[in-house]
This record gives C-alpha cells, sequence and structure tokens, in this order.
C-alpha cells in the first residue's frame, strides 16, 4: 500500500462513527475546516428525534485544539451535548436500533 492509499487513522473513526450513527437513523454533517468556517467546529454534527450532537474524532492520543476546547466548552454551556470520540464505543451511548450490532 503506498502513502497515499493510507488512510489517516481520525478518517477510519469518523467513517465508522458516521456509519454507525446512519444506520441508528440519525442524520450525519460532516464538516470540513477552511476559510470563513466556525473556529473550532467539531468534525461531526449529528441530528435524531430533536436532539443535536457534536462530535469531534481523535486518535487515541490525539488532542483538542484550545478552538476545540472553546467551541466545546461554548456548546455545553449552552445545554448541548458535545462527544470527544476517541472510538466507535463513545458514541454507544448515543445508539438505540443498533447498539447490539456493535
Amino acid at each position: 500500500m503506498t502513502r497515499l492509499q493510507k488512510k489517516n487513522p481520525e478518517t477510519i473513526i469518523q467513517n465508522q462513527v458516521r456509519e454507525a450513527l446512519r444506520m441508528d437513523g440519525w442524520y450525519v454533517i460532516r464538516h470540513q475546516q477552511g476559510l470563513g468556517s466556525h473556529p473550532g467546529l467539531s468534525d461531526l454534527t449529528a441530528i435524531k428525534g430533536g436532539r443535536t450532537i457534536y462530535i469531534e474524532i481523535k486518535t487515541p492520543r490525539g488532542y483538542q485544539s484550545e478552538k476545540q476546547k472553546l467551541f466545546q466548552h461554548d456548546i455545553e454551556q449552552h445545554g448541548g451535548t458535545y462527544i470527544l470520540c476517541r472510538s466507535l464505543e463513545d458514541i454507544h451511548p448515543f445508539l438505540t436500533r443498533t447498539m447490539r450490532l456493535f
């Protein structure tokens, strides 16, 4: 496998999380950071049954930037749910229909 074919470990986790949430009935939005995007915005936003969760994907040894920590703080201060997700298991508490599959 060449360097170009290797997937970033964070991308692998993100794809697993997105697929599990979608299978469970969540509407999942993947955010791209770039010019004009909100500083520290989570990688994913998932919506189901009137509930919204913000999900930041990190590898087990990855860390949040200061802007990501501030975004988490702001979401939680406004009563929102923010998940720092390091593996598929971190979203298990939010799965309802497919939990037994994982």
